[in-house]
């Protein structure tokens, strides 16, 4: 791969982090307690942090992320076909395709795990990190 297990390990933990946010309900404030912690807030640094690691990718690096995101979609099964693809392709910046893509941090699970990283080892090592 064109990009390190772990930097996709760690799109694959902020991805869920993102996608565990809900809509608010309440009065809008900045100040998030216990209670409110899943809400998203414009002050949440978590998609901001997301789009800006992304973004500060290298080109081959971006091109890998969507393969593996690919292949974890079965949309492609070779990652040779899928890496030059979108590195081919690239029409709209790799954050904004990424971000907006459903169930992100799924097929970056599923990429990995197709192939051949172990994403449990993977997701352990970067927790401890966090």
């Amino acid at each position: 791969m064109d990009i390190s297990p772990n930097k996709v390990g760690f799109v694959i933990l902020r991805a869920r982090e993102l996608g565990a946010k809900v809509g608010r309900w309440d009065q809008p404030t900045d100040d998030a307690d216990a209670d409110s912690i899943l809400e998203s807030r414009p002050s949440d640094a978590t998609g901001h942090e997301l789009n800006s690691f992304i973004k500060n990718l290298n080109s081959d690096e971006k091109a890998a992320l969507v393969a593996v995101a690919w292949i974890g979609r079965e949309t492609f099964d070779d990652y040779g076909e899928a890496f030059e693809t979108a590195k081919a392709e690239q029409s709209a910046p790799t954050e904004r395709y990424l971000l907006g893509m459903p169930l992100l941090a799924d097929y970056l699970e599923d990429g990995l795990e197709r192939l051949g990283v172990d994403t449990s080892a993977l997701e352990d090592e970067l927790y401890r990190k966090v």
